[in-house]
């Protein structure tokens, strides 16, 4: 996500602060609903026993170290590249194995973008479920009847949407101080109130022993697997922690988790798992639970004094929206990675920090989010209706990380098959449990997220098929650089004008489309001919110094590369001034741009695409933003030629 800019330092507690209200939000919230789910689900609604309750919570506990503490602290966020982390920072790293034959790269890159479009449907539920949540918490002291509360839940929980996607458009930095403290303050909470129940029944502790939750799984049968699909619950915002590493850093994320996040999470659990056993009121049937007038049970808020109930509801309220804003603003930064990587067509991009990299504002994804989050509150109601959404997507996308994690390994460490693949397995024999256990909620809500999963993996791969089809049938009435250089020397009609023009090509070895229209309309060509192509590499950032590829071909004709990482934003005027540095003889702020404009015809007489796919890729050629705004050039200095391309 966002990146501090070079000349700044900050403390390692100030990193450590900041990474609380960013990378852990969505994680820090789970104890809000993730307990109530394992024994108030009515779905899977168990008998509130002390070997349940010891059994859950073990499994809470021993969920949290090895797919939190081990998988992604210890062994995936290792796996850096440029210092970023997140899946398709992994998938990069994992397509350059020199163990990777060309069948099986190819694979890995499917897989790797069907789990970067998961994350989409997670971006979507996250707010949704952790703001119901939230405000679920009100009826604790109103004890209003369940059916008239909802409409007050449904109604409040649509307004903190709406204003949390209405205030993205003037960036998080100006709230982004806050951020650390409040979700300080509500760790502590988490802590505080769980050592209070804690006290009430100290054998609690006796669940750090895993032998209780291979107890539970071995003696309570079908609703012992379907109850694991909760459980995962408590570690939903793992794939948060890697994505955001390139933020804070390794060190302050691990520091963060280890001394606040995972003590503080484990204590609240501990507290709610001990007020099961001692309050009468958490033994309810099975039956009630199924049905509709039940009002519900819930821990986190059974363990919240009465004269503290209304402050904690406002900062649980508080710390759901800020675990919102963390996966919003990871959703723009994985759709800004998914353009430069070339699998989603270009969108306005505005930054909202003139001090650090990486703070972006993408309109029309937010307004989108905002929809499908609206969408979401009417249609499943309550959060535990919509538990049964959450988790299945989560789960594929860890499963895609660790199988990304073994070549990445092999080919960064140079690990061993067998190496590799031990630990990877231990990974996968959870994270598979998992994910068959919430395979069962398909039906209940979980083909949602799957479904906007499956519908942008057709969007990336259409778009990224269709950019190669459109650039192989490009090529075949194109010239080569050189080609076109020898032809001039034949041409005696040709008329050179004073100036600079600069033709926008994808191919560095290829002469533009627009220069050849230009050539055949106007049959002028300008003293200095710029090839200005446009290149992101596989890293997240490329230095200003290294950006600027430059030769000259022949006098007045030269061929410029600028290079960018999948983080970046390219600046066409900026990378011309800083050519001149190199060699490049032009004034770059009174020069002209070419850009070729192609709309796209579908063609079944052509074998690329299925025919609606290449409805689909023509549509999201036409929606793309103008590559004039998308390479920031200048209004008023650009000309676009425009023809006709069958794929």
């Amino acid at each position: 996500m966002s990146q501090h800019s070079s000349d700044e330092h900050p403390s390692t507690r100030a990193l450590v602060l900041g990474a609380l209200g960013i990378v852990f939000g969505d994680i820090g919230t789970s104890p809000l609903y993730a307990l109530k789910e394992c024994f108030y689900s009515k779905h899977h609604a168990l008998a509130v026993t002390a070997p349940h309750v010891l059994g859950i919570l073990s499994l809470i506990f021993w969920s949290l170290i090895l797919i939190v503490s081990v998988k992604y602290l210890i062994f995936v966020m290792r796996a850096g590249r440029n210092g970023e982390g997140g899946i398709l920072a992994l998938l990069a790293l994992a397509t350059s194995a020199r163990c990777n034959k060309a069948k099986s790269t190819g694979a890995l890159l499917m897989l790797g973008v069907f789990g970067a479009a998961l994350l989409y449907g997670d971006g979507i539920i996250t707010p949704a479920i952790s703001v119901l949540s939230a405000v679920e918490g009100l009826n604790q002291g109103l004890k209003m009847p369940p059916d008239e509360f909802q409409k007050y839940v449904t109604g409040i929980t649509l307004v903190i949407l709406i204003g949390l996607f209405s205030f993205q458009r003037i960036g998080t930095e100006k709230v982004g101080g806050i951020f650390g403290p409040v979700t300080l303050l509500w760790f502590a909470t988490l802590g505080m109130a769980g050592i209070a129940g804690i006290v009430r029944a100290p054998e609690v502790l006796a669940s750090f022993n895993p032998w209780h939750g291979f107890h539970f799984l071995l003696h309570s049968g079908w609703h012992g697997f379907l109850v694991l699909g909760s459980v995962f619950l408590v570690v939903t915002g793992g794939e948060a922690l890697y994505a955001d590493m390139g933020h804070f850093g390794v060190k302050p994320i691990r520091i963060g988790w280890f001394v606040v996040v995972l003590p503080a999470l484990m204590l609240n659990y501990l507290g709610q798992g001990a007020l099961l056993l001692t309050d009468p009121a958490a033994v309810v049937s099975p039956e009630l639970i199924a049905s509709a007038t039940w009002e519900g049970y819930n821990p986190f808020f059974r363990l919240i004094p009465g004269w503290a109930l209304y402050p904690v509801v406002g900062l649980a309220t508080a710390a759901t929206v800020i675990a919102s804003q963390a996966l919003i603003t990871g959703t723009y930064s994985l759709t800004l990675q998914a353009i430069q990587l070339g699998y989603l067509p270009r969108f306005s991009i505005r930054h909202t920090s003139a001090h650090t990299r990486g703070q972006i504002y993408i309109p029309a994804v937010n307004w989108l989010l905002m929809l499908a989050c609206i969408g979401l509150v009417i249609g499943f109601k309550s959060s535990s209706n919509l538990a049964s959404a959450y988790g299945i997507a989560v789960t594929m996308t860890m499963v895609i990380t660790t199988l990304l994690f073994y070549f990445a390994a092999r080919s960064l460490w140079g690990w061993k098959v067998w190496q590799a693949a031990g630990v990877c397995t231990v990974f996968l024999v959870g994270e598979l449990a998992f994910f068959a256990a919430n395979a069962m909620k398909v039906l209940d809500g979980g083909w949602f997220p799957l479904t906007v999963g499956l519908v942008l993996f057709i969007i990336m791969t259409t778009w990224q098929t269709g950019r190669r089809l459109l650039s192989q049938e490009m090529d075949k009435s194109s010239l080569s650089q050189e080609e076109f250089l020898e032809s001039l020397k034949y041409t005696k009609t040709l008329v050179r004008v004073q100036g600079t023009a600069v033709f926008m090509s994808g191919n560095s070895g290829k002469a533009p489309g627009a220069l050849l229209h230009n050539l055949k309309h106007n049959k002028v060509l300008h003293e200095t001919v710029i090839f200005l192509t446009i290149v992101t590499d596989n890293v997240p950032y490329i230095t200003p110094g290294k950006q600027v590829e430059l030769i000259q071909l022949q006098e007045g004709f030269y061929r410029l590369t600028g290079h960018y990482g999948y983080l970046q934003e390219p600046d066409v005027p900026q990378l011309l001034r800083r050519a001149r540095g190199h060699g490049l003889e032009c004034k770059a702020d009174h020069a002209t741009f070419f850009l070729g404009r192609e709309t796209i015809v579908p063609s079944t007489q052509l074998a690329g695409m299925a025919i609606w796919r290449e409805h689909l890729f023509a549509f999201l050629s036409r929606v793309a933003q103008a590559p004039s705004s998308y390479f920031r050039l200048p209004e008023g200095r650009v000309v676009e030629l425009g023809m006709r391309v069958r794929i």
